[in-house]
């Protein structure tokens, strides 16, 4: 019987999960943990066969855990779990090590028959991500700026894309104002950007905002 980790920091969220995944007398939830380290440490205690990892956790985000866990215990099937769509994250979270990418609009069904499916050794890859990842294989060589950003970097331009602003993104990711200034600079940097209007408008014509 597989057995379940699930990491969010909401515990509606935690019990939405657990209830979706009753529905499966094949499945067994045996843990829960709210933070980065609490995932770490649950991980390592309960070894477990599958982990729901939300990539917005307070302090270290989901890629941070999720590449610490893919070097430690590279066993363990991860599924990511975002209220962001796939073409923001999805892509990068499977070239990070994990073994597929649901939204928390995602059904219990959907849930149930991702974790069976990566329980069979499958990668679970939905339709539109499909086609996400076809675009990358035919896609020029040339690299999109956005794609030399670091995780956190990555995150914070999908939100400035949003329209949010520095102190509204700091408490979304639980870091400090001067640490998002400071990844900022770093994505001006990288991008050759010069401007928050110049970034909002490349979220928007790359598609890195949701409803566009």
């Amino acid at each position: 019987m597989p057995r379940i980790l699930i990491v969010d920091d909401h515990p509606l969220v935690r019990q939405g999960l657990k209830a979706g995944l009753s529905k499966a007398p094949d499945l067994k939830v045996i843990g829960e943990a709210e933070t980065a380290d609490e995932a770490l440490t649950e991980a390592r205690n309960q070894r477990p066969d599958i982990i729901l990892l939300d990539i917005s956790l307070p302090g270290r985000n989901g890629f941070e855990v999720l590449r610490q866990l893919h070097a430690e215990m590279p066993e363990v099937r991860i599924l990511m779990l975002s209220t962001y769509s796939e073409k923001q994250y999805a892509v990068r979270c499977l070239r990070n090590g994990a073994w597929g990418y649901l939204t928390k609009k995602s059904s219990s069904d959907e849930l149930i028959d991702a974790v069976r499916t990566v329980m069979q050794g499958r990668k679970y890859i939905t339709s539109s991500l499909a086609q996400l990842l076809a675009s990358e294989v035919s896609a020029d060589s040339a690299k999109l700026p956005h794609e030399d950003l670091s995780d956190r970097e990555f995150q914070i331009l999908c939100l400035i894309g949003q329209g949010k602003t520095v102190a509204q993104i700091a408490e979304i990711l639980s870091i400090g104002t001067s640490t998002v200034g400071t990844h900022r600079v770093h994505i001006f940097e990288k991008m050759n950007m010069h401007s928050t209007v110049e970034l909002v408008r490349y979220a928007l014509e790359n598609k890195l905002v949701d409803n566009v």
